[in-house]
């Protein structure tokens, strides 16, 4: 198979989508983006002031409307926000528009790579672990629905991850 000029990364938060995105972007010779940072780049606040003033509703919206450009972009990995997928137009453009990657992992593992991140506001609860595995069970058959490539980074290097997938492109 030859390289996918659009390569799109969904998962959940702390699944490595952004770490990894810029790798596989480097090692295939293509672009990288992030909606996450493009959506603080065009607001000029973080994430979490975005939730506090306007609500998950007014992220969305703001994130919808930044996928829906960035996925006209050639020669482009792209790693999308967690939710993303729970938008139907997010999921019907991301799977028309490119080959998307599905880097899954579980929310204990999550948990370990979040837990002191400040930047997550729907982890700003008094049980994260419960709400990642609730966010898990919501949104797997979301990410799955799209995905092209499961590839889990479960306990795994992100040039692991990396290396399976450049493989996955020269083997098949």
């Amino acid at each position: 198979m030859l390289k996918p000029s659009r390569i799109f990364l969904v998962g959940p938060m702390g699944a490595g989508k952004t770490t990894i995105g810029r790798q596989l972007a480097q090692s295939l010779g293509l672009e990288f983006d992030d909606t996450d940072q493009e959506i603080q780049k065009r607001t000029g606040v973080d994430i979490p002031t975005i939730f506090e003033y306007e609500g998950e509703e007014g992220f969305r919206r703001r994130e919808m409307k930044a996928i829906a450009e960035m996925v006209e972009q050639d020669n482009l990995v792209l790693a999308t926000g967690g939710g993303a997928v729970t938008q139907p137009e997010n999921r019907r453009l991301l799977a028309a528009r490119g080959y998307v990657i599905y880097l899954s992992c579980s929310p204990e593992q999550q948990y370990e790579r979040t837990y002191k991140d400040k930047n997550r506001p729907l982890l700003d609860t008094d049980d994260p672990l419960q709400r990642l595995k609730e966010l898990n069970q919501e949104r797997d058959p979301q990410y799955r629905e799209i995905s092209d490539l499961v590839v889990s980074t479960e306990g795994r290097s992100a040039q692991a991850v990396v290396k399976e997938v450049v493989r996955h492109f020269e083997n098949t």
